[in-house]
């Protein structure tokens, strides 16, 4: 196989390549212009750091990788996307020839690490197995059942964590009567879980400012003045805590930032009445299903699981430092 830059004139057999055998690893197919909006037409795109292999039946190999200063850890690592090569060529040196071009222009870039994690700005949808007509927007790792996973950890990744991709189909929820009582029992110390009201409740900017998370700080402020609905736990009128904001995508996936309760206001339930609350609400304004990721050893998979999620794939994030 020769392993030379990729070229635009390479993108229809690189399509036809990726719709084989990415898709065995339950990836999503492309067409040729979802492709290019995914791997070429976006900030972070880097001539240097995309690849085919060619032998005498054509293009059979493909890989990518980028980086970017701005990134999370963007200063220190560079972030392998994909390699994908066709299963009659697919040899560990062939896998290990694209690894090493990635790796050598993320040390011209100055990176000290090459790094399969979701901070990867380029986000891979994959098909719930399950359900295949439901999708996840990215993959926060490489299965295991991939051979890039085993051309990993041959070349020296380390599996540093276990992602777990869960999936729930709505239309069915309902709350459990012990999560009802747990509510029931936060209700008589002060505490209530109820759609936000902007014009009633106040202190959500202060809460998301006490969670540290500079993302939830910008984004659930920005959907919220957009008019997104947001659940919200409040003690009097102050919020201290949220879930949400409550958005259906048009494929019909619910869409969330994320769950948090003040730290001040810890420790009476809120977090998972907060979580079933928000799934309710999820349901209520039509949405098909809800996917989202989670660590293997989150104390949250158990909750997201006594709420019917079921693990649908297993995701590695590794690490190697160059």
């Amino acid at each position: 196989m020769q392993i030379r830059p990729f070229s635009i004139e390479d993108l229809s057999e690189v399509v036809e390549l990726w719709n084989r055998e990415a898709t065995k690893y339950d990836y999503k197919s492309f067409t040729e212009r979802e492709f290019q909006n995914k791997f070429i037409d976006h900030h972070y795109f880097d001539a240097e750091c995309i690849w085919v292999g060619c032998n005498e039946k054509g293009i059979v190999g493909f890989a990518a990788g980028c980086s970017g200063d701005d990134l999370p850890l963007g200063d220190v690592a560079g972030y392998i996307t994909s390699v994908i090569i066709d299963a009659e060529d697919a040899a560990l040196e062939y896998y290990d020839a694209f690894l090493l071009g990635i790796e050598k222009r993320f040390q011209v870039l100055g990176k000290r690490q090459a790094e399969v994690l979701f901070f990867n700005p380029i986000k891979l949808i994959w098909n719930i197995p399950s359900a295949r007509q439901h999708e996840h927007n990215n993959a926060p790792g490489i299965s295991k059942d991939q051979p890039l996973y085993d051309a990993l950890i041959a070349r020296g990744y380390v599996d540093r964590a276990t992602q777990c991709g869960m999936y729930l189909r709505l239309g069915n929820f309902s709350v459990p009567e012990d999560m009802i009582s747990k509510e029931v029992k936060a209700n008589s110390k002060g505490y209530y879980v109820t759609p936000y009201a902007p014009a009633l409740h106040n202190g959500l900017e202060a809460t998301l400012a006490a969670l540290q998370n500079p993302q939830w700080e910008k984004d659930v402020v920005s959907y919220v003045k957009d008019g997104a609905p947001l659940i919200a736990a409040v003690h009097g009128n102050e919020v201290v805590g949220f879930a949400g904001p409550i958005i259906s995508e048009p494929n019909g996936r619910a869409f969330f930032c994320g769950i948090g309760v003040h730290p001040e206001h810890e420790g009476h339930g809120l977090g998972s009445v907060l979580f079933f609350r928000m799934v309710e609400a999820f349901q209520h304004v039509g949405c098909q299903y809800i996917s989202l990721f989670t660590g293997s050893n989150n104390p949250a998979l158990r909750i997201y699981q006594k709420a019917g999620f079921s693990i649908e794939k297993q995701f590695s994030i590794l690490r190697r430092e160059l």
